[in-house]
This record gives structure tokens, C-alpha cells and sequence, in this order.
């Protein structure tokens, strides 16, 4: 799965906190792309149950986006919580 550079601006530019394309760096459009790719993974998982390198992978990110929300939680709650409603994880 490899997005184009169009569909990764999309994601920051609709995610992030300067609403920019070029917005690659704050935790909120990390999460969502993140959160694109996790959801991707799963889909793939769903059809192929002993891709367990792909599996390993999908635990990787899901932690990357976990420290990230922990980061934000701490810092600015009011962001976290937008975010997490924005995206619709659960917590």
C-alpha cells in the first residue's frame, strides 16, 4: 500500500493543525495517517488471517499512534480530544 503524494496531503492538509498541505510534522496529521494506514492494514488482515509479518507491522503503528496521542494528551487535551473525535477512536 503505497499512497500518493496527493492523498497524503489530502489527509494533512485535512487533519493538521495549520490545515496545510505541507503540515507533515504536528501530532494531528501524524495520527491520521497513521490511522489511514492501520485501517488499511486491517482490511488486508481481514482477508489474509497468517500474514503474520504484516500483523507485526500493524502492532508497530498502532503503538507509534498510541505514543502520539499519549504525547498530545498530555500536552494540549483540547486537541487530543478533538482529534479523537475527529478520527473516531476509541480510548
Amino acid at each position: 500500500m503505497k499512497l500518493s503524494t496527493e492523498a497524503k496531503q489530502a489527509i494533512f492538509e485535512q487533519h493538521g493543525v495549520a490545515k496545510a498541505k505541507t503540515d507533515t510534522g504536528s501530532a494531528e496529521s501524524q495520527i491520521a495517517l497513521f490511522t489511514h494506514r492501520i485501517n488499511h492494514l486491517t482490511e488486508h488482515l481481514k482477508i489474509n488471517k497468517k500474514d503474520f509479518s504484516t500483523r507485526l507491522g500493524l502492532l508497530k503503528l498502532v503503538g507509534k499512534r498510541r505514543r502520539l496521542l499519549n504525547y498530545l494528551q498530555n500536552r494540549e487535551i483540547n486537541r487530543y480530544r478533538a482529534i479523537i473525535k475527529e478520527l473516531g477512536i476509541r480510548k
